[in-house]
């Protein structure tokens, strides 16, 4: 998936369980595994408004784009 979530990297930084950052953004800590674990076709921008208020941290902090070689967009097409 070019798309990998990093949200349990940020929640171990931040010491932080799942089931803390569930409660406090308010969705369910079922969604929030689904999140987790990059199973989620979408995430509304208000519900990662959230997390990042939460976390103290930016989307992209969150989410990563990684190209198809597995490599991410920074490295793609370097010369």
């Amino acid at each position: 998936m070019p798309i990998v979530v990093n949200l349990d990297v940020v929640l171990a930084q931040r010491k932080m369980k799942g089931k803390t950052l569930a409660a406090e953004v308010g969705i369910t800590e079922q969604n929030l595994s689904l999140l987790r674990t990059g199973k989620v076709k979408g995430v509304r921008f208000s519900t990662l408004e959230k997390i990042c208020e939460v976390l103290n941290c930016q989307p992209g902090d969150i989410l990563e784009y990684v190209g198809e070689g597995g490599s991410d967009s920074s490295e793609a097409g370097a010369p």
